[in-house]
């Protein structure tokens, strides 16, 4: 009881608003407007969020706190020859995979000249700045001689080069470890790919070489400079290949990701107008009939507007409390489109339910009271699920910002569908109450004043007055219009035919197979080349880096942060045991064997250990550069003691990939809890795989609770707790099928894909909502008329929105990117399957699942007779009134 009373309490309020409304049409219609170019206006000065990290990284993790202990202990300058991917920082830096088109031997005469001209050519780059210009030389890192610090490749090419001219034979690259002639050991596990070996890891041939320069970037002078050499590095790379046709350059900057990311914006300019174009031609379309009185064009497009007017107020407010633009942005418009168009469409089915002899403010309030309840509840769940989403327990900063600005548009879209779109409304009903054109506004002459005009021209003023329709004849004149005929003289009495139902629910079983399927093979995608443009350096880049360098895994650092018994045996038995099942890349592990020798041997003390520790790295020339992997500390008594040490691993994969590195990661953080010697495991890609799976599915987490949480509450604002039983298993099912069928079409559960599944939810109960409503609050009636009635009075809003959507995406599949690639695809699906449900699957299944529909037979009672007198005048303009006089 309380629950009818708060629901008619609910309708009467909105019924008042309407009214009002339609008493002001002038101010609510102008209002939102001017509210939209004041804010909007700030957004023609936007800013592009400029680092990736900060938006698609988790916010929170582990690895930057670990990040930041390895940047306290080992920083960049300090490392001279351990630059293995990048350390513990990116940096500045630019990379060049070369290879050949005919999977010739990179390693040969020909192909080691042609590297070492473009390294030549590399190294010769300047940058004009005024009075100076800045090379290679000037912004690298340097070495202790003072000298360019260059990838150990370039020395093994050089000595492959001498020892060639000097017709030396015994000169052998080895694979993944090489010596150079001054002794030291290289890793080239990730300069060499491609590789084929022969008798105990020699180098028989290489198919790609990869190229890294890497550039200082210690202030915002240099920084630019960096960036700079860097665009001219991508420019010497595409002339050197230009120059040499036989051989393909992949060139890669730490620019690349950022500019390639921000690129999927301007490359999907010209076909986001042409899915405007389609959108507003099909909206148009859909709010138009024969009837040229009772057709609305005008509501379409300014449906439209009110979606455009909504989404760039909410810009305008982004951009004025400091939020950055980035390529996710796209999605908004989209989200904005599948809600208000649906909220938009129901105010015009509304409309046509009415009588066409109140008085246009009567009419406007009772649109509101029949459609805005049901608006309002849907906007409420799209403002809980997008504000969870925009909460501080979102993680990655790219969902949190998009679901803040779905928030702000969506809440503004609310408003201006009551104020902006219900004066439009209003306009128009006074048009088509007034008996003019819908298009034209030019009042409609009568059929017999158009006898003698020709046919086209009675055919666009083709108009059914209100005196033509005869007592016989069915007093709704909207029935021309091709969407409520369809659904009304044909698909309700096919989809609820017995001997449809069955099919249906076959196909629908087929459905939830093929959805398990593919659930069964979700795999969370944190690949960065996921949110690119294609056809970019980022793409290229990574597939030859996936093709010739996937037989070892990014480097990783081992770094033990406290001071440790080095000279102890079985605590150096732990570290190399730690390390166990890796590719040592550095002296530590040689060094660590080299003093456990010497220590069983010799026995030293702690103190005579650690002089020898220090002393070893100053006087033995194999181990010169290993002092860059030890920090010493002088305590008072000049007792030398052992503060930190690294080593760098690699794991021997078949691919490298996202699950592998995270389980790896995953495995070496178990390990480092349980040892007993203190260690942490660090690299540059760990901080965007980091808690990347909790971070990931936080936001839909969270959405899925208070979406939850809401339609519980909302059961007591609800006439019948029953829809919202209804609701949830809709939406269950909906997202079971979208998860499913995404991981079929091989998409990936990105930041995107979750953020798609978040609207999904919102776009379920947008369509599905009022179908139930109505379904479950009818009485008398046997549930196949129920089901009926409910298609006939919110089918038509149903299928325009979708009609409208769907054309609008069509567009989107063919930007060539990533990212509008899985937004397409995830939107796709589930405007199709929310279609599918609310067409084919709950008028099937309605027919026969609770609640039940008793026709309850009421004795008539001669004493209770209702006699209605209908009295008809007719004015001069032959307008036919009826004033009904009721008896009872």
């Amino acid at each position: 009881m309380l629950r009818q009373v708060l629901h008619r309490g609910l309708r009467t309020c909105f019924s008042r608003l309407g009214h009002f409304i339609a008493s002001h049409p002038v101010f609510f219609a102008s209002a939102p407007v001017l509210i939209s170019i004041l804010l909007g206006a700030s957004f023609s000065r936007y800013q592009v969020e400029e680092s990736v990290e900060h938006l698609l990284a988790p916010q929170h993790s582990l690895a930057k706190i670990e990040r930041n202990l390895v940047n306290s202990l080992f920083p960049v300058n300090r490392s001279k020859h351990r630059l293995y991917s990048d350390l513990q920082t990116p940096g500045r830096y630019g990379r060049v995979i070369v290879t050949s088109f005919q999977k010739a031997n990179m390693l040969d005469q020909h192909h080691t000249d042609l590297i070492l001209k473009l390294h030549a050519a590399v190294t010769k780059i300047q940058v004009p700045r005024p009075g100076f210009n800045y090379t290679f030389a000037h912004i690298c890192i340097l070495n202790n001689d003072k000298t360019c610090i260059v990838d150990d490749i370039v020395h093994v090419l050089e000595e492959l080069k001498n020892a060639r001219a000097t017709n030396r034979t015994n000169f052998a690259i080895t694979y993944p470890i090489t010596h150079l002639k001054d002794g030291r050991a290289v890793y080239n596990g990730h300069q060499l790919g491609g590789v084929t070996v022969h008798s105990k890891d020699r180098v028989k041939s290489a198919e790609a070489i990869q190229l890294t320069y890497y550039l200082q970037s210690i202030n915002s002078l240099n920084d630019m400079v960096a960036e700079r050499w860097e665009s001219s590095f991508c420019d010497t790379v595409r002339l050197f290949q230009k120059s040499n046709s036989k051989v393909r350059m992949y060139p890669y900057t730490s620019s690349s990701l950022r500019e390639d990311f921000q690129k999927t914006s301007r490359v999907s300019e010209r076909y986001l107008v042409t899915s405007l174009i389609l959108v507003v031609t099909m909206a148009i379309l859909c709010c138009s009939m024969q009837d040229c009185v009772r057709s609305k064009p005008w509501l379409g497009l300014l449906g439209l507007v009110t979606i455009s007017l909504a989404t760039l107020t909410a810009a305008g407010i982004i951009n004025l409390t400091g939020g950055k633009y980035n390529s996710t942005f796209l999605g908004v418009p989209f989200i904005m489109l599948g809600h208000g168009l649906y909220g938009t469409f129901e105010m015009l089915s509304s409309w046509r339910k009415t009588r066409e002899d109140q008085h246009v403010k009567e009419r406007t309030a009772a649109v509101y009271a029949d459609s805005m309840l049901s608006f309002s509840l849907t906007t409420a769940m799209y403002l809980v699920t997008f504000g969870i989403g925009a909460s501080p327990f979102t993680n990655i900063e790219a969902a949190r910002i998009f679901c803040c600005n779905s928030c702000i548009a969506i809440f503004f879209n609310y408003l201006y569908v009551l104020s902006f779109y219900g004066s439009s409304l209003v306009f128009t009903g006074y048009i088509e109450n007034n008996y003019q054109h819908s298009i034209f506004c030019r009042k409609v002459p009568k059929p017999e004043a158009l006898q003698e005009k020709p046919a086209w021209y009675r055919f666009l003023l083709t108009a059914r007055f209100s005196e033509d329709t005869s007592e016989g004849e069915e007093a709704n004149t909207y029935e021309s219009h091709l969407l409520v005929c369809f659904l009304k003289r044909y698909y309700c009495d096919w989809i609820t035919n017995t001997y449809v139902k069955p099919f249906v629910v076959l196909f629908y079983l087929i459905y939830i197979s093929f959805a398990l399927m593919g659930y069964l093979q979700v795999s969370e995608g944190s690949d960065l080349s996921n949110i690119v443009a294609t056809a970019t350096q980022t793409i290229e880049y990574t597939t030859a880096q996936q093709k010739y360098f996937s037989n070892y895994s990014p480097v990783i650092g081992f770094y033990i942060y406290e001071s440790i018994e080095y000279w102890n045996t079985s605590v150096q038995e732990d570290v190399l045991e730690y390390t166990k099942g890796f590719v040592r890349i550095s002296w530590f592990e040689s060094y660590l064997n080299y003093l456990r020798k010497l220590n069983v041997s010799t026995g030293l003390p702690k103190k005579n250990f650690t002089d020898m520790l220090r002393n070893s790295f100053l006087k033995a020339p194999q181990f010169s550069h290993f002092q860059e992997d030890i920090i010493f500390s002088k305590k008072y008594n000049d007792e030398v003691d052992v503060v930190a040490s690294r080593m760098f691993l690699v794991a021997k994969t078949m691919e490298t990939n996202r699950e592998e590195l995270y389980d790896l990661l995953e495995t070496l953080r178990r390990l480092s809890v349980t040892s007993k010697v203190k260690f942490i495991v660090f690299n540059p890609s760990f901080v965007y795989m980091d808690r990347y799976a909790s971070s990931l599915g936080a936001p839909l987490h969270n959405s899925c609770i208070s979406a939850l949480f809401l339609l519980f509450f909302s059961a007591f604002l609800v006439a019948d707790s029953l829809i919202n039983i209804w609701i949830t298993l809709t939406v269950v099912s909906v997202e079971f099928g979208v998860i499913g069928f995404m991981t079929l079409w091989k998409v990936e559960l990105d930041c995107i894909s979750v953020l798609c599944l978040i609207y999904g939810i919102n776009y379920t109960i947008d369509n599905c909502a009022p179908l139930l409503s109505t379904f479950v609050l009818g009485k008398d009636f046997t549930r196949t008329k129920w089901v009926k009635n409910a298609l006939e009075v919110h089918g038509v809003a149903i299928l325009q929105s979708y009609l409208c959507y769907i054309v609008g995406l069509i567009p989107l599949a063919a930007v060539p990117s990533n990212l509008t690639c899985t937004l397409f695809r995830c939107l796709f699906l589930i405007a199709f399957v929310t279609f599918f449900h609310c067409f084919a699957i709950l008028p099937v299944i309605l027919t026969f699942l609770p609640p039940s529909k008793k026709k309850r037979k009421e004795k008539k009672n001669p004493e209770n007779r209702e006699e209605i007198e209908c009295v008809e005048m007719v004015d001069i303009d032959s307008t036919r009134v009826v004033d009904q006089i009721t008896t009872v």
